[in-house]
């Protein structure tokens, strides 16, 4: 059985210094790391928050990801797919059913859509020039209308190997939002081919 709260909590203060800071974590000393570990201090550790408060659209009637459903550049029936402006790195996408569940709600029929999409557009994203990877990344802290990422990692940037990517992300500068709607676009069209559905909602 998993830890109580205050256990788990007692547990990792027990492992800290006298302000509540624990040890800098071993990918710090990453060469991919974007930060020197001297200077850097980790945050001092809070009591746990319970109950937790709700995150985002847990109604559904306030729900905004429901309220864009027909906003993005990929649809079918049941999934839609958008860029996300701002970013960093060459292109950052975001799947999202297009009715309201988190991961742990979808039906299997949905859930093995949600596979076999995922795999088409890391695919699809792969074969934009110039790069390497697509991370995929699910977290679901601050929303709980489920959305999936995807992060492009551009070619020849060891330094932003990994699981660092979405921090460098943060810290780049802005990429230029014409190359990444125009690489957008192809990955839509490409999955219009691999996938069907088409670049407007139905």
């Amino acid at each position: 059985m998993a830890l109580r709260p205050d256990q788990f909590h007692d547990r990792a203060v027990a492992a800290a210094d006298g302000e509540r800071r624990l040890p800098l974590s071993r990918m710090t000393g990453w060469e991919i790391s974007p930060f020197e570990q001297d200077g850097l201090r980790v945050t001092p550790l809070r009591p746990p928050v319970l109950p937790e408060p709700d995150r985002h659209g847990e109604d559904p009637a306030n729900c905004n990801i429901c309220r864009e459903r027909d906003e993005g550049i990929w649809f079918n029936e049941r999934w839609r797919l958008a860029r996300v402006p701002g970013v960093g790195v060459p292109l950052a996408l975001m799947l999202y059913p297009r009715d309201h569940y988190d991961m742990a709600e979808l039906p299997d029929e949905l859930a093995a859509e949600l596979g076999l999409l995922t795999t088409r557009i890391v695919r699809h994203v792969q074969a934009l020039p110039h790069i390497s990877r697509a991370h995929v990344y699910r977290l679901g802290d601050g929303a709980a209308h489920l959305h999936v990422w995807f992060f492009a990692r551009p070619e020849g940037q060891t330094q932003f190997l990994g699981s660092w990517l979405v921090v460098w992300d943060d810290l780049l500068p802005e990429y230029p939002a014409d190359v990444a709607e125009a690489d957008a676009a192809e990955v839509a069209d490409a999955l219009v081919g691999s996938h069907g559905g088409s670049r407007s909602a139905p």
